[in-house]
This record gives structure tokens, C-alpha cells and sequence, in this order.
């Protein structure tokens, strides 16, 4: 969702949502990797059925990232997404289906932005080289030192498009994977696993969603199926809320600001290019083995759970003497679909509405207002009332004039702040000829140890710089006491730009720092005719354009929503501006929009490359359509312009900006294809086959059409493997068809209901009057367990411990104080010990296979019957994860034998038999 502050926002307003994940590790044994068993419980207390992945998050950080080198080949890039989908495993541990989801062609209303996406990564790609440059050039003529410039070809991410060669390349390398893991990986022996990849048109967030929302409606589903969606996108949450199944949870890359990046001219970290000053690189180890290596920490995961999202808005939206009965799931899709009107990937957010302004606080508390006007909810199963929404907009409209001054004043105010907090360092600094940082001098007798050394030269080169200013200061301060002893006769000759020493202050050194120019000027009077005459150049007593504008707005508010909750409504439709009109022009909206377009159908993978890529990603597309990109007298040249300008739009920063792009016109993009389309090579036809329905205990209840594939993967055959460091696979356990998802008829509508038969997760807030209960205090659940115990030590317990963290420390030096601090000293974590309970089991599902089939061990020495311990990296949580690695470690011991022996699910929660005995279809 286009809104970069929503999930800080949403973390912060309910941060009993969020749950750090446990990870297992690993282990090598005598130089032989011994992987983690995922067919053990998993260590985060949960269980999950499904995991969903939304492939391009993981596509993008593994082919490009940012904190670490990048790698060098293709190959290198697959073998990454294979590592890091191996991840992703080993903490989820799906029982039952596990769907990876690639973004194919995309609707038309998605495409504007990956237009904007893609025209802005090229533009930024060649002003990145053209700085690179210019920077070596100078670093170069002051007698700098830089690394020789490396040949290299820089990887385009825009290759990470539906229709072009790495997109076909990653989905036959997925399918090897998936191969290999179905044989060799005993946690992935009783999966489901469904790949759409590029070649299936949607989003792939939306394509999951299509997939839930169709296994919900039929008749074999489970209501109380867990489902865990991976990706970072903040419509995620927006979309798992829409599906209104209990037990919805997002896992997620955990989000640290401002991490540190190296320079991209001379490579190291510190500084950024602008900064860089050319100091030669410090060895780094004895023979300098380190000297490609950049420090990375490993990127943790935390878990989102919508249960407790839930929670939270249960308590928010819950509203008392309503005209009409309060249902709590319609609320939660009014809510939804009030967070629209502050940004997606489809409209402009409302110029009023700013998310870091508790715009959604503002939505909300209009909502409980004028909810008791409107006579019912705004929307229903994805269709908007729109009679309704016209009195939440204006509402918003007769506050938008006070909300531009607040924001005015609230900018005045940080701009005070941060001038006064910058006078206020400057007076706390240190004299200049102290050395800081790793070379500070330090207090006799002080607990904390100096800095480690890291790039030493470096270091010594600021210090000079630093000297050099004291120095200057030094001189200046002597030369205005001399001008003063003198009666500073030319003092009034000084320019305010040039110093006593004739020397012009640098623009860091100012006060005022440059702000972008602001023509529209929200907060003075006259700022609805400023908007509209800069943003559309139009008057703003044009009032047809301004209906206009808001209808087009509904009916992308009509459009997202039916997204959201049925599937993709009109696949041509778009919002045609880049500029959203006001709160208090919404009016008389009933009647602007009626339906959408039937039977419209989405582009073709490379029609999307033709609307999307710029000019110089042409190297995708065939060459004779490459040639429109760029030939003068192309009829579509005007799609590809070589610049464009960038609105800021009241922001800071240009990522923030509007890109102003040429919209596309479909017709004469369609017409200036089709006369290249017979030069086209055409593939070959598929083969017609009819298909068949898939019996319900195939798949756990999954249900769909079975096909046959035109290259199937078969058991017994071997697999060859599409990346050559990789191994190829003698003899696949696996079966590779293709599926469809159950068909219904048109108009069919998708019900936004919680299920029969599903159980609403144990609560996990604190009490509502947010004080102590009558059962005493109240104390909050830690991760997904609600029947973990805290540990508690007796004397005798911290005496045993005591004695026996001194006995490991004699001849160290330490010692242990009594019982109080016997768990500080030498890493002694009583916290860990194993809870005087029984742990909570009734959340384990386990494979249903009476008799798994064998596996192909990872290791050439096969799998040792070791108890792994895991490694938590615990930062703020080590009570929780400890707790958690407590009931792990008595979950393994309860699972001796293997899967087979953990609790199975009573019968009335799976009311279909076992799966087929091997071999029974015949896939021949």
C-alpha cells in the first residue's frame, strides 16, 4: 500500500500486534552442515497450516540488495531465493499448503505506478553514474586516493517484470526447487505446493487472496485453517483483515532505520559519495582476506498477528445506542476502507490527509460521529454506499482549512526545534583538539572500554580536517579581537555570505537550510483556486473539471474495495490524474458511479513491458519493438520522454515527489503493436485437455481443476537442475500438474463473514478498564502460547545456579554475589529453565500420512538424531524467547519417534479421510 508510514504508525498505536519470531539454526557437525528437522514442532509455540509468499519482497532484496554485496550472476541470484524461501520455512513450518505467488501482469491501475517506479529507477540509475563521475574526478585532482573503476554490468531490477527472460528463468528454477525439497526435506513430505508465477496475470498479494477467498467458499474448507502471509507491503494487513479469518498472521523482515550503507564511490563505510574524501582502505586482516567483505548483521523477522489487530479495533470501532444492530465485521471494513482515502497503489492520498497527522485517528473518530446519521455502514462484502461515505467527506471537508494552518504551524515549530537543538550541540561540543570517537581519551577508572579501531586512516584524516578548523577558528577569533582593539572601522563592508577571513561559509554552516518552493501555499487563504490552477491548470471555478476529478476518485474508491474483497473488477480501468481533489468537493456523489466495464480482459506480458518500461530498459523487449522507444518518428515516442519533472508536492524529498509521466493511451499502444506482432515468433500451441476436479482429500480440503502439463514433473524421473552449482535430483518423490482455482459464476459474490464453526482466537489485550483484574495483575501474553508460565526460583534453586556459574569461572576473576545476581555473571539465564507446566499442545498439526515416504538425506552422512537447541538472537525479548526455547526444548522430547507421535486434531476438525496410498492416479 502506497503509504510508507503506515505500519510505524500501526506499531506503534498497537504494539501488542507485533511478536519477534524464533529461529532454529543450523549446525555442523565434524564440517558437515546438519540442517533443521522442519517436521519438528515449531519453536514458536504456533502451529501454521498455510504459508502464502508474495515472491517479489524476496525477488528484489536477494537480486539487488542493499546492506551487502550484491551477486555476481544469475545463478547466484537463484540460489539466494532458494536460501531465503529455506528461511522463511524453517519458521513457519506449513502443514498443509504452501503457495508462492509471483506478480504477473499487473491491472491498469497498478501499472501507472510501476511506470512510475521503473521511469524513476532509470533516472535515478544514470544521475547515481553521472555523480560517480563527477566526484572521482575531484576526489582525484585533490590527490585522493579511489579504487580502480571495475568494469561491471550494472543488474537492472527492471528485469523483475512479467515477460522478460529472468522472469521465465526464476519460474523453471522455482520449480526445480520445489522439486528437490518435495524429495529431500522430511517437513515438506505432506505439502501442497501451488506456484503461479509470471505468466499468471495479478499481483501476487491479490492472487493469493483470490486463492483464499475461493477455497473459503467451498464446502470442505476448515474455518479455523491458519494461514501466514509473507511479504512488507502494508496492504497486507488491509488484505488479511478482508478475508475475516480468525487465525491471519504476517511475517515480516523486522524494519531498522538509517542502516549504514557504503560509500558507492570508493566503497567503504561511513560517509556517503558526497562526503567521500578518497582515504586510501585500511587493510583489513592480516593478509587482507576481509577486503570484499561488508559488515552485515542478520536481518531478524517479526510476526504481525491480525488476531490481536482485531483486538485492538474491536475496542475502537465499538459503538453503543446505534439505530441498528452492530456487527463488528462490517465495521472492520468500514475501517479498511477509510484508510484508502490516505494512500494506496492506486489513488493519491486526499491532500488533508497526511497518515504521521493521525489522519486514520481523525477518519475514525468522524466515522463514530456521523455513523449514527448515515443509518448502516459504508460498505458491504466490498460495494461502497456511497450516499454514506459523502458525509464522512464532508465532515473531513469543514476541518480541511484547519488542518493546513496545524500543518503549517507543526512545520514552523520543527523547524525551531531542530535550529535550537543545533545552536545547543554546537555549545556541548568538545574542544577541536580532543579526539573523538574510537581514539577518545578515556576516564581512569571507567567501566566502559574503549571503541574497537576501525579504519584507522580514516579516522586520522578527519581529525586533521578537524585541527584544521580549530586552526581556522583559532585565527579567526584573533583576527576579530584585533579588529575590535582597532575600532573594527570596515566592519559594515562585510558581505553576509563571506566570512572575516574572505573565506564563503558552506551551506551546512548556514542557519536556513534551501526548501522547496511551494506555489499552492495550503494554509493562506485562496488555496483551493492556487491548487487546482497549479496542479491541473485549470480555475477553480471550472466547476465541470472538478466533478470531473471526484468522479473519477469514486470510482477508484468503488474500484480498490471491489479489489480488495471480490478480485479485480475492471482490468482497463485507471485514475487518470496525479493529483486527488479535495474532502469538501465530494458532494453529490450518489449517482457518479454505477458499474464497471464487463469482460475486460488485462494486457499481455509484453503489451505491459511496452506501458511500463522506459526507454532504456528496451533490452527486454524484441527488437522491433524496441525501436518505438526510440525512433522519432514512432507514434507512441511521446510514452518514453528521456526527462521528467518532479513535483515535490509539499515533501522534502524527491522519492516522495509526483513523477509528472505521460499517461498511456491503450488504443494507440495496442494499435502501434499489433503491426509488429506477426514478426513475432509464436510459441508453440498448447495442447487442449480437459480438467479434472481435484478430490478434497488430496490436498487437505484444498479444491480446484487438476491439468496436465505440457513438461510435468514425475516421480521416479529425475529433475535436471536449471542452476549449474546446484545438483540435479536422480529421482523426484514429487508431482508437477497444473491447477485451477474453483470457478463461479459472474457476479458471484464473496461473502466478507467470519465462517461456521470458526474459533475466535483466546484474547490477549489487557482488560478494558486497563487496570489490575480481580484475579490480580494482569500481565501480557508473550508470542502465541496464552498458557506459558513464568519461571520461579527458590533460594535453593539460585544457590545450586550460583555454585554453579562459579565453578565454570574460577581462575577468571569473577564472582558470583548471592543469589540475587547469580544469573548475571558468565551468561547464567535462569529464565530458561523448563516451566513447572505442561506445555499447551493443542495447537500442533501434524502430517497426515500414516507412512511418510523415505527422503534423500541433505548431508552425505544423513541426518544425525541430534536435539538442536535454538540460537536467539534476543534483543529486548530474551524472557520470551527463552520461555519459548524452554517449551521447544520439552516439545522435542514429547515428539520421540518422530511426527507420527505428536496429539492429533479430534475428528470434527477434519471431516475427510487420509490421502490416497502412493501411486493410485495415474499422471502418465
Amino acid at each position: 500500500m502506497g503509504v510508507p508510514a503506515f505500519f510505524r504508525w500501526l506499531s506503534r498505536k498497537y504494539p501488542s500486534i507485533i511478536v519477534h519470531c524464533v529461529e532454529e539454526k543450523s549446525k555442523e557437525c565434524n564440517g558437515v552442515r546438519i540442517p533443521v528437522d522442519t517436521s519438528k514442532p515449531n519453536p514458536n509455540e504456533v502451529e501454521f497450516d498455510n504459508l502464502y509468499l508474495d515472491m517479489n519482497g524476496i525477488i528484489h532484496p536477494c537480486t539487488h540488495p542493499e546492506d551487502k554485496p550484491a551477486p555476481k550472476n544469475e545463478d547466484e541470484m537463484m540460489v539466494a531465493i532458494f536460501e531465503y524461501i529455506d528461511r522463511l520455512f524453517n519458521i513457519i513450518r506449513p502443514r498443509r499448503v504452501l503457495y508462492m505467488a509471483i506478480d504477473g501482469v499487473a491491472p491498469r491501475a497498478k501499472m501507472n505506478q510501476q511506470r512510475s517506479r521503473r521511469f524513476r529507477a532509470s533516472k535515478e540509475g544514470m544521475e547515481l553514474t553521472e555523480e560517480k563521475h563527477r566526484m572521482r574526478e575531484e576526489v582525484l585532482q585533490r590527490g585522493g586516493y579511489l579504487p580502480p573503476e571495475e568494469i561491471k554490468e550494472r543488474f537492472d531490477s527492471n528485469c523483475i517484470t512479467p515477460g522478460t527472460e529472468f522472469m521465465d528463468n526464476l519460474a523453471k528454477c522455482l520449480r526445480y526447487y520445489i522439486a528437490d525439497r518435495l524429495t529431500n526435506d522430511p517437513g515438506w513430505r505432506t505439502l501442497s505446493v501451488f506456484l503461479s508465477d509470471a505468466s499468471v496475470p495479478g499481483e501476487g498479494e491479490h492472487k493469493i487472496m483470490d486463492f483464499i477467498r475461493r477455497q473459503r467458499a467451498q464446502p470442505n474448507h476448515d474455518p479455523n485453517t491458519h494461514h501466514c502471509l509473507c511479504g512488507a507491503d502494508a496492504d497486507l494487513i488491509m488484505l488479511g483483515l478482508a478475508t475475516h479469518e480468525p487465525n491471519f498472521t504476517i511475517i515480516r523482515e523486522e524494519f531498522k532505520p538509517n542502516k549504514p550503507k557504503p560509500c558507492a564511490l570508493c566503497g567503504q563505510m561511513g560517509h556517503e559519495i558526497k562526503d567521500c574524501q578518497g582515504v586510501a582502505r585500511e587493510k583489513r586482516g592480516e593478509h587482507d582476506e576481509f577486503a570484499d567483505t561488508v559488515p552485515v548483521s542478520e536481518q531478524e523477522f517479526i510476526f504481525i498477528r491480525l488476531c490481536v489487530l482485531r483486538e485492538y479495533l474491536q475496542r475502537e470501532l465499538t459503538m453503543a445506542s446505534l439505530p441498528f444492530p452492530f456487527n463488528f465485521e462490517r465495521s472492520v471494513d468500514d475501517w479498511v476502507f477509510m484508510c484508502f482515502f490516505v494512500g494506496n497503489d492506486f489513488l493519491p492520498h486526499l491532500p488533508s490527509l497526511e497518515i504521521r497527522e493521525g489522519a486514520i485517528d481523525r477518519l475514525v473518530s468522524i466515522y463514530k460521529d456521523v455513523v449514527h446519521r448515515t443509518g448502516g455502514y459504508l460498505t458491504e462484502n466490498g460495494f461502497v454506499n456511497l450516499e454514506r461515505v459523502e458525509l464522512i467527506m464532508q465532515a473531513v471537508g469543514v476541518a480541511e482549512d484547519n488542518i493546513f494552518k496545524k500543518r503549517k504551524e507543526d512545520e514552523e515549530n520543527f523547524k525551531r526545534r531542530m535550529k535550537e537543538k543545533k545552536k545547543r550541540l554546537k555549545t556541548e561540543q568538545a574542544p577541536a583538539f580532543l579526539p573523538g570517537g574510537q581514539f577518545a581519551p578515556q576516564a581512569l577508572g571507567g567501566r566502559d572500554r574503549p571503541m574497537a579501531v576501525q579504519n584507522a586512516r580514516q579516522t586520522a584524516f578527519d581529525m586533521r580536517m578537524q585541527g584544521s578548523r580549530y586552526q581556522q577558528n583559532k585565527n579567526a577569533a584573533e583576527s576579530l579581537k584585533a579588529m575590535l582593539r582597532n575600532g573594527s572601522k570596515d566592519g559594515a563592508g562585510c558581505s553576509d555570505g563571506v566570512d572575516r577571513l574572505g573565506v564563503k561559509r558552506k551551506a551546512e554552516d548556514s542557519d536556513s537550510e534551501p526548501e522547496p518552493e511551494d506555489n499552492v501555499r495550503l494554509w493562506e487563504e485562496g488555496w483551493k483556486q492556487r491548487y487546482y490552477k497549479t496542479k491541473f491548470d485549470v480555475d477553480e471555478t471550472d466547476d465541470d473539471f472538478r466533478k470531473k476529478v471526484v468522479k473519477s476518485y469514486v470510482e477508484g474508491l468503488c474500484w480498490v474495495l471491489r479489489y480488495y474483497y471480490q478480485g479485480c473488477a475492471s482490468w482497463k480501468w485507471y485514475f487518470p490524474f496525479h493529483y486527488a481533489p479535495f474532502a469538501s468537493d465530494f458532494k453529490d456523489i450518489k449517482d457518479m458511479f454505477m458499474e464497471f466495464e464487463k469482460g475486460t480482459k488485462p494486457f499481455s506480458p509484453l503489451e505491459q513491458l511496452m506501458g511500463v518500461f522506459p526507454a532504456a530498459s528496451g533490452n527486454f523487449l524484441p527488437p522491433t519493438w524496441r525501436a518505438l522507444m526510440t525512433d522519432p518518428d514512432s507514434s507512441i515516442i511521446d510514452f518514453y520522454p528521456d526527462d521528467f519533472a518532479i513535483d515535490l508536492n509539499g515533501k522534502k524529498y524527491a522519492w516522495q515527489g509526483v513523477a509528472l509521466l505521460p499517461f498511456v493511451d491503450e488504443r494507440r499502444l495496442r494499435a502501434s503493436l499489433e503491426k509488429m506482432t506477426t514478426l513475432l515468433r509464436r510459441d508453440a500451441v498448447q495442447r487442449a485437455c480437459c480438467g479434472t476436479q481435484i478430490p478434497p482429500e488430496l490436498c487437505h480440503g484444498t479444491q480446484g481443476i487438476l491439468y496436465l502439463d505440457q513438461e510435468p514433473i514425475l516421480p521416479d524421473e529425475p529433475v535436471e537442475s536449471p542452476v549449474p552449482m546446484l545438483r540435479d535430483i536422480p529421482s523426484s518423490r514429487a508431482v508437477g500438474i497444473k491447477f485451477k482455482d474453483p470457478q463461479y459464476e459472474e457476479g458471484h459474490v464473496f461473502k466478507a463473514v467470519i465462517l461456521p464453526g470458526a474459533k475466535i482466537p483466546s484474547k490477549v489485550l489487557k482488560p478494558g478498564d486497563w487496570e489490575k483484574s480481580s484475579s490480580g495483575p494482569w500481565r501480557p501474553q508473550l508470542g502465541f502460547n496464552p498458557n506459558r508460565h513464568q519461571v520461579h526460583l527458590d533460594q535453593s534453586a539460585f544457590r545450586a545456579l550460583g555454585h554453579h556459574v562459579n565453578s565454570h569461572q574460577q581462575g577468571s576473576g569473577q564472582h558470583a554475589h548471592g543469589p540475587p545476581h547469580a544469573g548475571r555473571h558468565g551468561g547464567g539465564q535462569y529464565s530458561s529453565a523448563p516451566p513447572p507446566s505442561s506445555y499447551h499442545q493443542g495447537n500442533y498439526r501434524p502430517p497426515l500420512r500414516d507412512h511418510p515416504p523415505p527422503f534423500q538425506p541433505l548431508s552425505p552422512h544423513g541426518l544425525l538424531p541430534l536435539t538442536l537447541r535454538p540460537q536467539h538472537g534476543a534483543q529486548g525479548w530474551e524472557r520470551a524467547i527463552q520461555a519459548q526455547g524452554s517449551a521447544y526444548q520439552q516439545n522435542l522430547q514429547r515428539g520421540r519417534g518422530g511426527p507420527g507421535n505428536y496429539q492429533q486434531h479430534p475428528p470434527s476438525a477434519r471431516n475427510y479421510g487420509l490421502p490416497p496410498p502412493a501411486r493410485r492416479y495415474n499422471w502418465s
